[in-house]
């Protein structure tokens, strides 16, 4: 893999053909992936990508039920049950009766649950660390800006998220 401003003349942004950036693109994305991936499996405790989606859905969206944990995650309930059954052996997270709504099993994530995000977070900002050091700042300035245009472009071009009954 070669990434922008590297010798391979793929990688060389034209600044004309998005396509040729975006191959470009795609061959850092994959790297930062599994610098991220590989960031995650030093933690403490290993994590699945699946569960840890799961504790960060739960640490955005607190006391959530089933029902929403898979709905964000776009799993079928079964599935998230089952995730959730691994998680709650391992400790890092709890099931507990809603208080007004009886029927309804909300999600926790335990102080356990916590601290394993946080080391993760902490091991994957690290990580990224190490190697935006290794650059000119002027060039990490570029990424930075470059990378909130390309959230703000993705979030102008997505479609709005569906409505809940």
């Amino acid at each position: 893999m070669t990434l922008p401003g590297g010798d391979d003349d793929r990688a060389r942004s034209s600044g004309d053909d998005p396509s040729a950036d975006a191959r470009a693109m795609a061959d850092a994305v994959e790297r930062l992936a599994n610098l991220w991936s590989v960031a995650a499996q030093e933690a403490a405790v290993r994590l699945s990508l699946h569960q840890l989606r799961a504790l960060r859905a739960l640490e955005r969206a607190p006391e959530s039920n089933l029902t929403g944990l898979a709905e964000s995650l776009d799993i079928g309930l079964p599935t998230a049950s089952r995730l959730c059954d691994r998680l709650e052996a391992a400790g890092l997270l709890e099931r507990e009766l809603h208080p007004h709504r009886r029927r309804e099993v909300q999600l926790r994530l335990t102080v356990q649950g916590r601290r394993v995000l946080a080391d993760v977070a902490r091991r994957r900002a690290q990580a990224l660390t190490g190697v935006l050091a290794g650059m000119p700042p002027a060039d990490r300035s570029a990424l930075v800006r470059g990378m909130r245009a390309f959230l703000g472009a993705r979030a102008e071009t997505s479609p709005p998220p569906p409505e809940t009954p």
